[in-house]
Parts: structure tokens; sequence; C-alpha cells
């Protein structure tokens, strides 16, 4: 698509995201890559009345903070910026306060392999990034770290972030994610899931190599 298509995809899916229960107001923000540019949702911009143009544009190899367009980027701009730096393979990356994953996030606790839906993001779990203040290169860094050899992390004290190749894939993972993490949740209530051993998580992703999760982002690094 051009990039005013990819503009409005973006905000297209912004609202997605809240009518689906998936994130609350202005806390989430999705970017995209286009070119050598990533385009992201602006700062506190109601979705249902963000337009085209104010959609931020900020060079990926340019100055930390540059940016272009009428309104300034999201305050998160700066994970968002590093994943798609560090990560080629990724296009899209969707930031969202969804209930679930924002539970076990605040808990510190990160999805074991109990369900085997997990090995659609990578690897036997899903990891919890450190806490850091929004905003901040220590969120940045942590955010990054927890992503190594997965497409999704938890966000202590946050939220989630899920990747994809594409704004769709990306919408699709964090989708994935917060489903996990609800049934996830309710399976502590009831004594905890059983946990499917490492093998098995293996066979999965050998499995999705030729299923229709063959076009999710491959990690940078071997799974862990």
């Amino acid at each position: 698509m051009d990039e005013q298509e990819l503009r409005r995809s973006i905000i297209e899916h912004c609202r997605m995201m809240n009518a689906s229960g998936l994130n609350q107001g202005t806390s989430g923000n999705i970017s995209a890559r286009y070119g050598d540019r990533m385009l992201i949702t602006p700062s506190a911009i109601p979705y249902g009345e963000m337009m085209p143009d104010m959609i931020c544009s900020m060079p990926l190899n340019g100055r930390d903070g540059e940016w272009h367009g009428p309104k300034k980027p999201s305050v998160e701009w700066r994970f968002h910026l590093d994943i798609l730096r560090s990560r080629p393979e990724i296009g899209a990356v969707v930031h969202t306060h969804s209930m679930y994953a924002t539970i076990l996030a605040m808990a510190r606790k990160p999805i074991p392999a109990c369900h085997y839906m997990i090995a659609a993001f990578g690897g036997n779990d899903v990891k919890v990034a450190d806490y850091a203040r929004y905003g901040t290169p220590e969120l940045s860094e942590a955010v990054t770290t927890a992503l190594e050899g997965r497409s999704a992390c938890l966000m202590a004290n946050h939220g989630m972030v899920a990747t994809g190749l594409t704004l769709k894939k990306a919408m699709w993972a964090a989708v994935e994610l917060e489903t996990i993490a609800k049934q996830y949740y309710h399976s502590l209530l009831i004594g905890g899931p059983v946990i499917l051993p490492d093998e098995e998580i293996a066979g999965v992703l050998q499995g999705f190599a030729s299923y229709g999760l063959q076009d999710r982002p491959q990690p940078s690094q071997a799974a862990h």
C-alpha cells in the first residue's frame, strides 16, 4: 500500500483496537515501517478524531527524536523506533494496555507454555520486560531485550507489545497475546495450568513453518 493507505490503515487499526476492548482511550499506540521511515500515531489524539495527516513520520536512521508532521509522536516513539531499527523483519508494532496482559504485567508474571499457541510468539514463553518509566531509553532497552527471540512481550506494570511483518499481523498477535493472557490468568485461579514441555513447543514451531503462521516475523535470535 502507498503511504496514505498505510496512514489510514494505522488509524483503522487504532479504532479497531479500542472497539474490541484491546485498549482504552489513547493509552495505546501503533507504528508501521514505510521504507526508511516509521509512521506512528501522534500523542494524545483520540482515535475518532485522528486524520491521516496527523500520523507522525520519523526517519529510522535519523537523529533520535527527529519527527515530521503537524502533531508530535506518541510519547512511546522510542521503543517503536528501536524495535524497527533492530529488527528489520518487523513491519509494525502494536502497544496496548489490554486487561489481562496488563494484569500479568502488573504481577510481573511471564506467560509459560500453558497453550501450544505460545509458540506463535517465537518460543516457549512470553517474557516480561523490566519496569522503566514510559517514554524513556531505559524502557526501550528493557522492551527490546524482552523481545530477543520473540515477537511479543509484556511490559512490567504497563501493558504489552506485539509485532508482525505487517500491521494486520501485528494486530493479530496483540489479540492472540491478550487471549492467552486471559486463559492463563483464569487457569491460575483453579490451580494453574499444566505446562507443555519444550520439545512439544519445538514441534509446534516446526509445524507453524508450513502452516498459516509461516509469515510471522522470525526472531532475530534463536528462541530460548
